[in-house]
């Protein structure tokens, strides 16, 4: 059907480590993305602001995989280690008081400082919209992959209606 056979995506994501950062006890796309990566050989680790981690009922099904996770509570030192930042947003609308929210956001930036440390072809993805979570100094990199996925995902929508 013209596209990569699964055994191709296998061996593409053998042995990568992928990260996980921001709101992950909210947000849909990782739950799905750390669901469907349990079943690849890949690392998963988990970066997120406190009361915001990824829940329980995400990670269980993970260990039930094959891929391996952590949570960590800092970017900067396991970034030189991950192939792939999937990048979530701090939601406002998730937190009880505007102070709170405001203690939260921005606990994790993604800009082009801290990608000068990462894997050289390190791809960032975002779900989108974003807030401040990646800086605009990313968005002409190479390896900033969240305009494309938003592209792919439009091409996705059109084919499903």
């Amino acid at each position: 059907c013209g596209g990569i056979p699964a055994g191709g995506v296998r061996a593409a994501l053998a042995g990568k480590t992928i990260c996980m950062v921001g709101d992950l006890k909210h947000g849909r796309t990782v739950h799905s993305l750390a669901k469907l990566l349990a079943n690849f050989d890949v690392a998963l680790v988990y970066v997120a602001p406190a009361g915001l981690e990824m829940p329980a009922a995400v990670t269980d099904v993970v260990s039930r995989g094959t891929a391996s996770q952590k949570s960590v509570d800092a970017l900067a030192p396991v970034v030189a280690d991950c192939d792939a930042l999937y990048v979530t947003r701090v939601q406002r609308e998730r937190f009880e008081s505007q102070a709170l929210y405001e203690r939260t956001k921005g606990s994790y930036v993604v800009d082009a400082a801290l990608l000068r440390t990462a894997k050289k072809g390190c791809a960032v993805l975002h779900p989108l919209p974003r807030v401040d979570e990646v800086a605009t100094d990313v968005d002409a990199l190479p390896n900033a992959a969240y305009f494309r996925q938003m592209e792919h995902g439009l091409y996705a929508r059109m084919a499903l209606l």
